[in-house]
């Protein structure tokens, strides 16, 4: 009988005390088909280019905006997620802010524009600009 890959872990190491892996929550950060597309022409039109740097500032008058640009490197505190082979880089400051959103890509008048669906956002300007979390509000 073959042992699973845990099983195997488990009698080289001896013992774990930590939590279950598979009761760990799953962060994640998903592009839509259309900004996945435009992300996967970006990449492959820049040199030297990673993937997508996403995350937060502080801007606006709700507290928080998105902030988007190709990543170039991959920096110490990164979570990378992967999609279909394209890479989104995410910041440690930026994970907890940005955990579950949907990253789309638009048209908005005569402009395009990526747009975000971020499950933490509890209010936003009445531009759109920035957003307000829970966390913000205590």
């Amino acid at each position: 009988m073959q042992r699973s890959a845990c099983e195997a872990f488990l009698a080289a190491v001896g013992s774990y005390n930590g939590p279950d892996p598979l009761e760990l929550p799953v962060m994640a950060v998903s592009l839509t088909p259309v900004a996945f597309a435009r992300v996967q022409k970006f990449v492959a039109q820049t040199p030297g280019a990673l993937g997508l740097r996403f995350g937060v500032t502080r801007t606006g008058c709700s507290g928080w905006g998105h902030i988007t640009d190709l990543a170039r490197d991959e920096r110490q505190g990164d979570t990378v997620f992967e999609q279909d082979g394209v890479r989104i880089y995410v910041d440690a400051d930026s994970l907890g802010l940005v955990d579950g959103t949907e990253i789309d890509f638009g048209k908005h008048g005569l402009s395009e524009t990526f747009t975000f669906r971020n499950p933490n956002a509890t209010a936003e300007c009445g531009c759109g600009e920035s957003f307000t979390t829970e966390a913000d509000k205590a």
